[in-house]
């Protein structure tokens, strides 16, 4: 096993090539297939093995990982959802046989990004490839507990994080995203299929006084073979574009690209980079959830089993009048 090559499925960005190097600083050699129209050109050099392939070529993928001997592969980058929705899709990114089929027996009625991945490690696994944790060879780039940065959160700040952390739990929970953005305990943007750098410089737009807290993170039962979140120096350019503050990251489940460059810049910036504990959205510890009350200012017992939903009579005449949304307590956009 230790012989056999790690097999790299590559889309875009800079993670491929992290992980490229990690891998060969390890001692492994590498067999990479780059989605087409997707990887960093600067991949291919990085490898031992190097051939392209359509982001749903199933069978081209497995016939290239059993050429070269692959048994475990970790599969990194980004792809595009929003391709999927684009009128040439079809065209553009035509499937073959294996993926139809998935398609039709499982996706085309739910295509939350767990549910499609999970799919498509069963069929890798069913095949003779095992997809690996994404971090196994890449850990010091991986997020740390405390304070990261010279700059300190403020006490506004901490509060701000006591409560986006529930919130973000019962996101990662539902499968809706992996960030959101809070200013004085309220919920200015949350990230959906767009991604985290479109969200960020939405919640600048909604919040142009700035000042505000980005949160991103997963929980801990994360499975760590894909979609892992990663933020970079292009996070923090977009956070001090759109005047961001703040910076939490769920500690140890997290990928900073680049982590020495993402806190030099975060320092340059003046933004605080802060690592949590990550916490599940329905066994939140009664620490978490005592902050959360706190931030709120409600007794605690008020918010058990309600954790993101407004609560007291204030709440319940917004919620009445239409003006909140019971999910989250923010202030839903106007026109």
């Amino acid at each position: 096993m230790e012989d056999r090559p790690i097999g790299l499925l590559a889309g875009g960005g800079r993670l491929p090539i992290i992980e490229a190097e990690g891998i060969r600083a390890m001692g492994r050699k590498v067999a990479c297939v780059g989605f087409t129209g997707q990887y960093d050109p600067a991949l291919p050099e990085l490898c031992d093995y190097f051939e392209t392939a359509g982001i749903v070529r199933i069978n081209r993928w497995l016939k290239l990982m059993k050429r070269w001997d692959v048994e475990q592969a970790v599969m990194v980058g980004y792809v595009r959802k929003t391709r999927m929705y684009q009128p040439l899709r079809i065209v553009q990114n035509l499937p073959d046989s294996r993926a139809i089929r998935l398609w039709y027996r499982v996706l085309r009625n739910d295509k939350r990004s767990q549910l499609m991945l999970r799919v498509l490690a069963d069929e890798l696994h069913d095949n003779g490839v095992d997809l690996i944790d994404t971090t196994a060879f890449i850990k010091r780039h991986i997020a740390e507990l405390g304070v990261m940065t010279r700059t300190q959160p403020t006490a506004e700040q901490q509060a701000d994080i006591d409560f986006a952390a529930p919130i973000l739990a019962r996101m990662n929970d539902l499968d809706i995203g992996q960030a959101l953005a809070i200013k004085e305990r309220d919920v200015i943007a949350v990230e959906a299929i767009e991604g985290t750098d479109r969200m960020i410089k939405r919640a600048g737009i909604l919040c142009k006084a700035g000042g505000w807290t980005l949160i991103k993170g997963t929980k801990p039962t994360k499975d760590l073979r894909f979609d892992v979140p990663t933020v970079g120096v292009s996070t923090i350019n977009n956070m001090k574009s759109s005047k961001a503050a703040c910076l939490v990251i769920t500690a140890g489940n997290v990928i900073m690209i680049d982590k020495e460059d993402v806190l030099a810049a975060a320092d340059a910036a003046g933004i605080c980079i802060v690592g949590i504990e990550p916490v599940e959205g329905t066994e939140l510890p009664m620490e978490t959830l005592a902050k959360y009350a706190e931030s709120m200012d409600e007794p605690i017992e008020a918010l058990q089993g309600s954790l993101v939903k407004p609560v007291g009579e204030e709440a319940d005449a917004e919620a009445e009048e239409g003006e909140r949304f019971e999910s989250g307590g923010s202030a839903p956009a106007q026109g």
